[in-house]
């Protein structure tokens, strides 16, 4: 029997279900588990291959003949603003976002729960509960951080517009 060392990432395929993005067609990804010492490094490293991740799974699309899902990563530094992304700041401009710790909330889970009903009502994540939600949150060995969009301005002041879990990676 082969044996593998907890430190090496072991990746597997998962089997052919059907696209959430486009019909007719049907998805696989790629994927492995973030755990231990290493996690953090890994998660780094498998980001800049284009790796998302959920809880403790980093994945990527891995799917036969299409590659219409594409991560995009953006260097902060090297941004700059197109004359489309200005106009869309200017609506917004009523929307700060407030970095917080890793701590779910109901309010969170609310929008959540509105963005799963609206985007991805009979996808894999339709049926997550509350505790699916904070265990999303809360359940990682990578540095995480909640970034809360909320309201400045108007009759809808101080409420919360959109919540975003990004992970804090090494080389900033």
């Amino acid at each position: 029997m082969t044996q593998h060392s907890r430190n090496t990432p072991q990746f597997y395929l998962t089997a052919p279900s059907p696209c959430p993005y486009l019909p007719g067609r049907h998805e696989r990804k790629v994927f492995t588990h973030l755990v231990g010492d290493k996690a953090g490094d890994l998660n780094d490293l498998l980001t800049h291959g284009g790796f998302r991740r959920s809880q403790s799974i980093a994945y990527r699309p891995a799917c036969d003949q299409c590659r219409a899902c594409v991560s995009i990563r953006v260097i902060a530094n090297e941004f700059r603003l197109s004359r489309n992304f200005r106009k869309i700041m200017a609506r917004n401009a009523d929307i700060t976002g407030e970095q917080r710790s890793a701590v779910p909330t109901s309010e969170q889970y609310s929008v959540f729960r509105a963005y799963l009903d609206a985007r991805h009502r009979h996808g894999g994540m339709a049926d997550m509960t509350v505790l699916d939600y904070a265990m999303m949150v809360e359940d990682s060995h990578i540095d995480t951080r909640l970034v809360e969009y909320r309201y400045t301005g108007g009759p809808r002041h101080g409420e919360l517009a959109a919540v975003a879990l990004t992970d804090i990676l090494g080389d900033g």
